[in-house]
């Protein structure tokens, strides 16, 4: 495959497998006056659902880009599926944790309003994140992108979405006897849940709403960590536990 990635909606594959496909906008921006591809050149085109093909480029334009298929490769969904629920804060290095979920094969990212959330979700947030993530796919090579979703109703959506998961996880700083998250409990078939709080620490009312809920609460060690730190750590020992082995029991 070649080293230039470049991202294509799954609405926009050709339905023959030696068809034709548009690279228009950023991307063939991207491709064409960025990087000064011209046709002839092979590129890798990635839709962020498991599917990374082989094309050809046919015909060069500004913002539009012709290429034709020459190979596609289909990636089975991951047996275990990682999704942080992320609350909103201004502090969050978005950048930084973005580019480590799409590394770290994050299923989704939950981006939920919480009690003591700094500011409120701006109604861009899901299409911004999203190009952020794109980014980090053409980087890394992921053939699954994380989907986004934007939580304005705070817990209550995070805990009506959680009753579709397998496990729970709840990693909180203030735990006294809690045990550490460890691989045994990471990385198991089906999909893990990990809620990480703002920067203002949960509420009362969203720990005894996911205590209700039968979430595991669980300490990441003594220091408090930054929220897109955690995010990243849960996110690291999922994906490490996840390839101990394919032969743990759920």
């Amino acid at each position: 495959m070649s080293e230039h990635r470049f991202y294509l909606a799954p609405e926009s594959w050709p339905d023959a497998p030696q068809g034709e496909a548009l690279l228009e906008g950023q991307e063939a921006v991207h491709l064409a006056q960025s990087l000064r591809l011209g046709p002839g050149t092979d590129v890798t085109l990635l839709d962020g659902r498991g599917r990374t093909g082989r094309f050809s480029i046919v015909e060069c334009g500004k913002r539009r880009v012709r290429l034709v298929c020459r190979s596609v490769d289909v990636s089975p969904e991951p047996v275990s599926r990682a999704i942080i629920a992320l609350a909103f804060s201004k502090a969050v290095r978005r950048g930084f944790f973005m580019e480590k979920a799409v590394e770290l094969g994050a299923w989704e990212v939950w981006l939920w309003q919480g009690d003591h959330s700094q500011g409120r979700l701006p109604a861009d947030t899901r299409e911004s994140w999203q190009n952020q993530m794109i980014a980090g796919a053409k980087q890394c090579g992921n053939p699954w992108l994380p989907q986004i979703r934007a939580l304005s109703g705070g817990i209550t959506d995070v805990l009506a979405l959680s009753e579709q998961v397998d496990q729970r996880i709840l990693p909180w700083e203030l735990q006294d006897g809690s045990s550490m998250l460890t691989p045994d409990m990471a990385g198991r078939p089906g999909t893990t849940l990990y809620v990480i709080g703002p920067e203002g620490g949960f509420s009362a009312r969203e720990l005894e709403a996911m205590q209700a809920a039968s979430f595991r609460m669980v300490s990441l060690g003594q220091r408090i960590l930054r929220c897109e730190t955690a995010a990243t750590l849960c996110l690291g020992i999922h994906w490490w536990a996840s390839h101990l082995t394919t032969n743990r029991p759920s």
